[in-house]
């Protein structure tokens, strides 16, 4: 007997029910901002567009170095956010976070600090703007001064962090689970 109870959707089935770009600029986005401090891969860049489209995110800001679009490696990973994702950039991420904060948007750092609350246990206060640091030295001090919290995500094995795309794509959804709980 065939089981159609578990039947996998079709490529064509999935383009039918995704936005186009027009009806998705109609849409309200999810209060979420995410800042990017100084990233260094390209691809980790992309995989953030293409995570922050899922979460019709607000906007993307790139800061320092972090790659800009448009990048053959930014677009590959994307495929295609880019063009469905609002973004700016600023040299310096303390001008981004303190014009977010003059308009009123909360400023959460994922980091490991010494007073750093699960990401899971953390209750988010909407608008926020989450704050994803370089792969390999993380978020600056100077910009985790300018946060009004900081959390992370448990790490139980040998190594202390994940990529920073997979823990965008970890705390934006929580984010997301807790505003479609509340608003």
């Amino acid at each position: 007997m065939k089981n159609t109870r578990h039947r996998k959707l079709s490529f064509e089935e999935l383009q039918q029910r995704s936005q186009t770009l027009e009806s998705l600029n109609r849409l309200p986005r999810m209060p979420i901002y995410v800042i990017l401090e100084n990233i260094r891969s390209l691809f980790n860049v992309g995989s953030i567009f293409r995570t922050a489209d899922g979460l019709r995110a607000a906007r993307i800001i790139l800061t320092g170095y972090t790659g800009r679009p448009p990048r053959k490696e930014i677009d590959k990973a994307s495929l295609g956010a880019v063009e469905a994702v609002p973004w700016t950039s600023y040299d310096d991420t303390k001008n981004a976070v303190l014009e977010l904060r003059n308009k009123g948007i909360y400023i959460i750092a994922l980091e490991q600090t010494e007073d750093s609350v699960d990401f899971q246990k953390y209750r988010y206060r909407f608008p926020a703007a989450v704050i994803l640091g370089n792969e390999y030295d993380g978020i600056k001090q100077d910009t985790l001064e300018l946060c009004d919290a900081c959390v992370t995500i448990p790490m139980l094995g040998i190594k202390q962090s994940l990529n920073v795309g997979t823990a965008f794509g970890i705390i934006g959804y929580e984010m997301y689970r807790q505003y479609s709980n509340v608003y």
